[in-house]
């Protein structure tokens, strides 16, 4: 019975963290991987008017707002934050676990360029060759 209960327990702690996934996979209408390698991966976003997507984690990254936005962004623990952009800005946010919401009567569209891992040390340039 013990046991049982340990297990159940364990399960209920480790929801939030298991429904923090990859936002292609329980997302796809909302992303679309456009480009992938080892440092990078661009994923193309489209929300609805109104559309909400499910938890969702996403490493550091950068978003480019290809349409104005009005979004609310809530976090496991509940609490949320709402963000406006306009077409065009680009905005850096650290890594993150949230459920998306449009807030906006029309659809929002962008481009999310998630870090993969550090940034390496940039190599010092060749020197051209002596003729």
């Amino acid at each position: 019975m013990y046991r049982g209960l340990l297990v159940a327990t364990l399960l209920c702690l480790a929801g939030p963290a298991a429904m923090a996934q990859d936002p292609v996979r329980v997302a796809p209408t909302h992303y679309k991987v456009d480009f992938e390698n080892a440092q990078v991966r661009v994923l193309r976003i489209h929300y609805g008017p109104h559309e909400k997507s499910a938890m969702h984690s996403h490493p550091d990254n950068v978003v480019i707002f290809l349409t104005d936005a009005h979004v609310k962004f809530t976090t496991p623990d509940g609490k949320s934050v709402e963000r406006s952009g306009k077409a065009g800005d680009a905005a850096w946010n650290p890594a993150v676990t949230h459920v998306s919401e449009n807030l906006s009567d029309q659809p929002f569209d962008g481009i999310l360029v998630e870090l993969k891992s550090k940034p390496t040390a940039a190599k010092p340039a060749a020197k051209p060759a002596m003729k």
